[in-house]
């Protein structure tokens, strides 16, 4: 084994709260030179964001050590749609597509790409139909998924995350997405550009039995779970066997000496 690619969410915190050992794994990793990146399928928050975010909990990044389905969709943006795009992501992410001509927030016609992320409550009948009737009228127009997550751990429990919601714009436009995040084996792939890396020489460490683990196997990365955010047992039982299965992100030194 040579690279690490991190899901952050579960992995290293579960919303505002780092998970104990996180700091100390990744200052582990750049004292032992461990190539590595971060992968998340956040659309709540841009790159910088997520490295003031980590700052807060001791770890030290820059925005270029994370791979987000936002950085992946404007690259496959500038290669691929020459016009108008209609964003259905958090404000907070609109900055990452500034360089693109944007539809007005009410438009229902004229979009060549609709790009959808995680949008959580703010979601409501009338957006989601939007999206759709920016899909129908016309048949060239790209639906964008910005990953594909089902859901995710919050706070107060599990949350839909942006999946169930491309889901049913799919069904009713019988437009299939483009997919740009986890579980697409395009991203995994993109990741491995970044790092330098094999996929046999890397490994995958995820909270998420299908979005980490299925997913990055699928490209020939091993996928090592932790039992902390999402995890449940009944994961185990899904017909999908993991490389390994490790407690926390902080078992990861000792796990990797033993297996190296």
């Amino acid at each position: 084994m040579k690279a690490i690619l991190f899901d952050l969410d579960g992995v290293l915190y579960t919303g505002e709260n780092a998970i104990e050992g996180a700091a100390d794994v990744i200052n582990w990793c750049v004292d032992e030179a461990v190539p590595h990146l971060f992968l998340t399928n956040t659309t709540s928050r841009p790159r910088a964001a997520l490295v003031d975010k980590l700052a807060g909990f001791s770890i030290v990044t820059n925005p270029d050590d994370f791979l987000t389905p936002a950085l992946a969709a404007t690259q496959w943006l500038s290669n691929n749609i020459n016009g108008k795009i209609a964003l259905f992501i958090p404000d907070a992410t609109r900055d990452e597509f500034a360089d693109f001509e944007q539809c007005e927030d009410n438009a229902e016609q004229g979009a060549q790409a609709v790009i959808v992320g995680d949008l959580g409550e703010a979601w409501n009948f009338k957006m989601l139909n939007r999206a759709f009737r920016l899909l129908m009228n016309n048949p060239d127009t790209k639906l964008i998924a910005l990953g594909m997550t089902r859901y995710w751990r919050a706070q107060d429990g599990l949350r839909l995350d942006a999946a169930p919601f491309v889901k049913a714009l799919e069904h009713a436009s019988g437009r299939e997405a483009i997919v740009l995040g986890k579980p697409s084996k395009e991203f995994y792939s993109s990741a491995l550009d970044r790092l330098g890396c094999d996929a046999s020489e890397t490994i995958m460490i995820g909270d998420d039995i299908r979005g980490d683990i299925e997913a990055s196997q699928r490209a020939g990365i091993r996928g090592l779970l932790v039992t902390t955010g999402k995890f449940q047992q009944t994961d185990l039982e899904q017909g999908i066997k993991p490389f390994d299965v490790i407690d926390s992100i902080a078992d990861l030194p000792a796990w990797w000496a033993s297996h190296s």
